[in-house]
C-alpha cells in the first residue's frame, strides 16, 4: 500500500509541474540597451542586417567631365567657321570639351596706294619722273622707314576711291599696290579645347591643321 501511494504522489507531482510549465506567463525578451550615438551594435556573422542599420549609399557622385580636364588651349586661327568645324571633327574623341570662338575682323581707317620700294634711291627717282610725265600728281618718294625708296601715290578714306586711283596707275603701266592704313583683316575662328592628362597638344594641333596651341584658362570652357 505504501508503494502504491508513492507512485500516485509522483504522478500527481509530475502532472502539476507539467501544468505549471504550460500555463506559466511568457517573459518578453529584454530590450537591447541604448548605445551612445555613433557606436555600432555588434552583430553575429550569420545575423541578418537590420534595415535600420543597413549601410547607406554615399550621396556623392562621380566627378563631372570637367574635373578630369588637365589642360586647355586654343587651336587655330581659322579664316572661316567651316575650317574651324572641320578641325573640331578631326580631333573628335580626343577632346573632353570644345567650343568654336570667333574674333571679329577690324576695319581699316583708310587706304593708301604705293609703289613698292626700289633697290636704290636713284631707281625710285627715275620711276617718280615717269609718273609725273604720265600726268599724275600727288606722289612722292619715301626716304625713310620700311618703305624707303618706295613711292606714295595718295591716301584715301574709302576703299573705292583708292581702287580707282590704283586702276588708273595700272592702266598707265605702273605696278602699284593698295594697302590698308591701320589694323584691318577678316574675322578669325579658334577651336578652344580641354583635354585629359597626357594628351599631346602639339599632335592635336597637327591633326587640326593649326598653328602652335595657345594657352587657355580652363574656366573659360565651363
Amino acid at each position: 500500500m505504501l508503494i502504491r501511494a508513492l507512485i500516485v504522489l509522483l504522478v500527481v507531482l509530475n502532472l502539476g509541474a507539467a501544468a505549471w510549465w504550460l500555463t506559466r506567463p511568457v517573459t518578453p525578451p529584454a530590450s537591447p540597451a541604448d548605445l551612445p550615438s555613433g557606436v555600432a551594435r555588434l552583430q553575429l556573422v550569420d545575423e541578418p542586417v537590420s534595415p535600420a542599420v543597413a549601410p547607406v549609399a554615399s550621396a556623392t557622385t562621380a566627378p563631372a567631365a570637367e574635373a578630369s580636364i588637365a589642360a586647355c588651349f586654343s587651336l587655330g586661327p581659322y579664316t572661316s567657321e567651316a575650317a574651324a568645324t572641320q578641325a573640331q571633327a578631326a580631333t573628335a574623341g580626343r577632346l573632353l570639351r570644345a567650343r568654336l570662338r570667333e574674333i571679329p575682323g577690324t576695319s581699316a581707317s583708310g587706304y593708301q596706294v604705293v609703289i613698292p620700294p626700289a633697290a636704290t634711291l636713284e631707281e625710285a627717282q627715275a620711276t617718280e619722273a615717269r609718273i609725273g610725265a604720265a600726268g599724275f600728281d600727288d606722289f612722292l618718294v619715301v626716304r625713310q622707314g620700311d618703305q624707303a625708296n618706295g613711292i606714295a601715290l595718295g591716301r584715301y578714306r574709302s576703299r573705292e576711291a583708292a581702287e580707282r586711283r590704283l586702276a588708273q596707275l595700272e592702266a598707265a603701266g605702273f605696278g602699284a599696290e593698295l594697302q590698308p592704313v591701320g589694323r584691318a583683316g577678316p574675322g578669325l575662328w579658334w577651336l578652344d579645347a580641354g583635354v585629359a592628362e597626357g594628351v599631346d597638344a602639339v599632335a592635336l594641333a597637327r591633326a587640326a591643321s593649326s598653328g602652335a596651341p595657345q594657352p587657355l584658362e580652363c574656366t573659360a570652357l565651363r
